[in-house]
């Protein structure tokens, strides 16, 4: 059976892959031992009971298609496009094996038509048939790379949502059966749809530092001298749907000292589009975010997991990506630098009274008393 990919080059350790084409350092695939510890944390694999929709399964698949040994044909392929890029089988590999920096830049090769460089054994990689790029379905086109990456489009569309649901519209449709007529990925889509509440008001681009102070009615004045100058990234899901937890984080850290920047040229952190296969247009992301970062900024805070790996791991994309210089490696490698958890920044911060306190496990009474009911959220429940 013909291969989907193509026959690249493969460059010496020392060169750079060409435009499209990843490079794997060919050492990545043997730091696995094929233990298995990693099974138990892969939920494909607990779900589907397949050796290959294991973590180890697929990293021997990857091997092999870079050996030369398999095609990467539909039957393979399907295998590693099913994981989640969870990467749970990091935490727990006891060798320490870089699974997402395997998978992600093998994808990202696979869906511009190359096998990934290396520096390993070629042995019948001459024999395989260069074919054109992958095409990508509807569903990835339109909605996770049209709609999701971009909060103003995603914002519209749950705005629709929820008057659907206020006007009864969306059980009216679903009791005709016209919820039926939609295709398979959208019907799912339908039925995880929370109810949807209002959005409290988008953050502003400065919110200054605060201290307890009793001549206020709210308990807190302006600090003259912020402890720390931060930039807060909003994302593009979190920001349409959990703007409320945007705002909680905003007061907790003006509370502890800090004065919080959210630049409007940020965008998406790119990870929907990387963990697809899609580098190039994640490079992009990921360069004007960086270029977005305002001067003399002591952190970049994070409140999602996933937009923290991936800020994190900018460097290696452009590391890994084909065609990316050293200087936009530098530069990612200067932004990523800067990239804390909201907590992990806390923690590393706090006052000396309050590090004591969360050293014995008490983080809650270390928090300052944070409301943000002033700011439109009628839930209510970061109030404190």
């Amino acid at each position: 059976m013909s291969s989907p990919v193509a026959n690249a080059s493969i460059p010496p350790k020392s060169a750079e892959a060409a435009p499209g084409q990843a490079f794997i350092p060919y050492e990545r695939f043997l730091d696995c031992v094929h233990c298995g510890l990693c099974t138990s944390a892969c939920p494909t694999y607990l779900e589907t009971g397949d050796e290959n929709d294991s973590p180890r399964g697929r990293i021997y698949l990857m091997r092999a298609i870079t050996d030369g040994r398999l095609t990467a044909e539909p039957a393979v392929t399907r295998h590693l496009d099913l994981c989640l890029d969870c990467r749970s089988c990091e935490t727990a590999c006891p060798s320490g094996v870089q699974y997402g920096r395997l998978i992600e830049p093998f994808r990202a090769s696979l869906a511009n038509g190359v096998l990934p460089a290396s520096d390993g054994p070629q042995t019948k990689r001459g024999s395989q048939q260069a074919k054109g790029p992958t095409g990508r379905g509807w569903f990835e086109r339109i909605v996770l790379h049209g709609l999701f990456p971009y909060p103003g489009r995603l914002r519209v569309s749950l705005t629709l949502a929820r008057w659907s649901q206020k006007l009864g519209l969306d059980r009216l449709a679903d009791k005709l059966g016209i919820i039926g007529w939609l295709p398979t990925k959208l019907q799912r889509m339908h039925r995880l749809l929370p109810r949807l509440q209002s959005s409290p008001p988008p953050l502003p681009e400065r919110l200054p530092a605060l201290t307890r102070s009793d001549d206020r009615a709210n308990g807190f004045a302006e600090l003259a001298e912020p402890r720390a100058r931060v930039m807060l990234f909003i994302g593009c899901v979190a920001d349409a749907m959990f703007r409320d937890v945007h705002w909680a984080t905003a007061q907790v850290l003006q509370a502890n000292g800090c004065e919080v920047l959210s630049p409007r040229g940020q965008v998406c952190c790119g990870a929907i589009h990387y963990h697809s296969g899609a580098a190039e247009p994640a490079l992009r992301l990921a360069q004007q975010n960086a270029d977005c970062l305002p001067a003399n900024v002591d952190a970049i805070i994070v409140n999602v997991a996933g937009c923290g790996s991936m800020l994190k791991d900018y460097p290696h994309m452009a590391e890994e990506a084909g065609g990316s210089g050293a200087y936009l490696v530098d530069e990612l490698n200067r932004f990523s630098a800067k990239v804390r958890d909201v907590h992990e920044f806390l923690r590393c911060r706090a006052r000396p009274a309050d590090r004591a306190c969360i050293a014995g496990g008490d983080v809650p009474r270390c928090l300052p008393p944070v409301s943000c009911n002033r700011f439109g959220n009628s839930r209510g429940n970061c109030s404190r």
